[in-house]
């Protein structure tokens, strides 16, 4: 009789492997576990051949730091939590990238989380962010849920809201007043000789910054007499096609138009490209005004009049704000910081 059972090898029992430790590092560096400690928050607080040392080791050891650990002993992580619209959204990457620059220089990390403009969503990631202990939240804009305020103002944590300023913040906050880059788009069209003005404004429902700058745009105009200005909206988010679309639908409800501001650059390109189609001469019939100062902006024929926001400086101010309050902690006191904006008049309008 034949034994059809397939015979088994012994198999050698897998050796766990050793998580290598702070100790194990300072043991090969030859220093102690605290200056590894220091060197891995604050390394320009260590000596040069210490930090070259410990370096050396941890390359050596292939070591990764458990932030947790530290974070629980120190009651907070190494983490700050960034909290944007939109991680498509060109604006919101500028600050990203600055901060994570800045805040690098400490060796504290960026989580990035995007919201899709859902408030809902944003209290989401406020409360997964804060069961990790992080050093700072960052969130965009004003406008939160009552859960998210309520969660925020209980908490330790410092706060910044960035590109945006008007109600009393949180905590800090560093930006500008969308509706006085709305006042300023008008202003401009209107001294230009436009007597007929449009706000052209996608996903305005959500985005409240875009709503703001059209509400700023049409009372602004409003003011001087004989001009009239309208605000002409599409659900879905801002893009070339959507702005090629609401200018077909402006010049059908309002043909006589001869100036028009956009939510955005995108926005702004597709109404130079609808009009390059339709024979509309800009600026002789119709002047056009973006916002945001996209990488294609000067380069659009014509190139493109709009609004700069200073990304790279709320990214900036926003990580000052949040490594000074690390440093030397304290009570919240409101605190806002005016990066302001910049019109560059180009020869669209």
């Amino acid at each position: 009789m034949v034994d059809t059972r397939r015979s088994v090898k012994p198999t050698r029992k897998r050796r766990k492997m050793q998580r290598v430790t702070m100790m194990d590092v300072a043991a090969r560096a030859e220093v102690s576990p605290s200056t590894v400690s220091l060197y891995l928050r604050k390394p320009d607080a260590v000596s040069a051949s210490a930090s070259e040392a410990i370096a050396k080791s941890i390359e050596a050891l292939n070591y990764v730091p458990n932030l947790m650990a530290g974070g629980l002993a120190a009651a907070s992580s190494r983490a700050v939590s960034i909290i944007v619209p939109s991680v498509r959204n060109a604006f919101f990457a500028e600050t990203v990238a600055t901060m994570q620059t800045e805040l690098g220089k400490e060796r504290l990390q960026v989580l990035l989380g995007h919201t899709e403009y859902s408030e809902r969503e944003e209290e989401n990631l406020v409360r997964m962010a804060l069961s990790w202990a992080p050093a700072a939240i960052v969130l965009t804009g004003l406008s939160h849920s009552n859960a998210t305020r309520k969660l925020l103002r209980e908490s330790s944590v410092p706060v910044v809201e960035i590109w945006e300023l008007g109600s009393e913040p949180i905590d800090m906050a560093v930006g500008f007043h969308h509706e006085q880059v709305g006042r300023s788009a008008a202003t401009h069209l209107v001294q230009r000789n436009r007597r007929k003005l449009v706000f052209l404004g996608a996903r305005l429902q959500e985005d409240k910054r875009a709503a703001h700058r059209a509400e700023g745009f049409v009372e602004e105009a409003r003011k001087t007499p004989g001009i009239t200005a309208e605000v002409i909206k599409h659900p879905a988010p801002s893009s070339a096609e959507v702005g090629a679309m609401l200018l077909g639908e402006t010049m059908r409800t309002f043909p006589d138009v001869d100036g028009i501001a956009c939510s955005n650059d995108h926005m702004a390109l597709g109404v130079i490209f609808e009009c390059q189609r339709l024979g509309i001469d800009i600026p002789g019939q119709l002047s056009v005004v973006g916002f945001g100062d996209l990488s294609f902006s000067a380069a659009s024929n014509p190139s493109l009049t709009t609004i700069r926001p200073p990304g790279d400086l709320i990214g900036t101010e926003a990580a000052r704000l949040i490594l000074e309050r690390i440093a030397h902690g304290g009570e919240r006191t409101p605190t806002v910081i005016d990066t302001r904006f910049t019109l560059l008049h180009r020869q669209s309008s």
